[in-house]
């Protein structure tokens, strides 16, 4: 099953997507896009490794998750992405002019028929004002393409609101 939970910061996307991979009471394997870049995002990092139970394992993958989603997808486990906003902020930033459309559509690719289930976090960051710089546009146009091509393949997308889940697609 492919699950893809969206909010925005601090909405409790993270935390609901925990809660589901316990839930299906298999390994799970915890990926993870960040970079401790600042103090800030290293406290936020410790933050989600204080949260996440100790017997999970722990991938960083902060620009290869597709080459980790091949290799992982097709064992019996839980996989948590947190979170796909990250890779695609770390994609644009290591390389700015690769084609979007074709990276989002090999990250589609690698998880179609997974033995694995698959939960992915992001920011549902299309709900505030237009950004003034080209490169912040950019951001959220292709985090908005990025959402609705996983989306369209996900079995369940839940989008949280002050740690509150409202199901868009998907049966219980």
């Amino acid at each position: 099953m492919i699950q893809l939970i969206l909010g925005g910061a601090r909405s409790g996307k993270s935390r609901y997507a925990e809660q589901l991979a316990v839930a299906t009471q298999k390994p799970a394997l915890y990926i993870a896009t960040a970079t401790a870049s600042d103090t800030e995002m290293a406290a936020r990092i410790a933050h989600h490794q204080q949260q996440r139970p100790a017997e999970w394992q722990l991938r960083e993958c902060p620009l290869d998750l597709i080459a980790a989603l091949q290799e992982e997808a097709q064992k019996p486990q839980t996989i948590l992405v947190d979170c796909l906003t990250l890779w695609l902020n770390n994609q644009l930033f290591h390389f700015p002019k690769q084609d979007f459309s074709a990276l989002f559509d090999a990250l589609v690719e690698t998880i179609k028929s997974p033995t694995a289930d698959i939960i992915f976090v992001a920011n549902e960051v299309g709900l505030g004002i237009i950004p003034l710089g080209e490169i912040s546009r950019s951001f959220v146009d292709e985090a908005g393409r990025l959402n609705q091509k996983l989306a369209q393949v996900a079995d369940r997308v839940f989008f949280i609101a002050a740690g509150l889940p409202l199901q868009l697609k998907g049966s219980n």
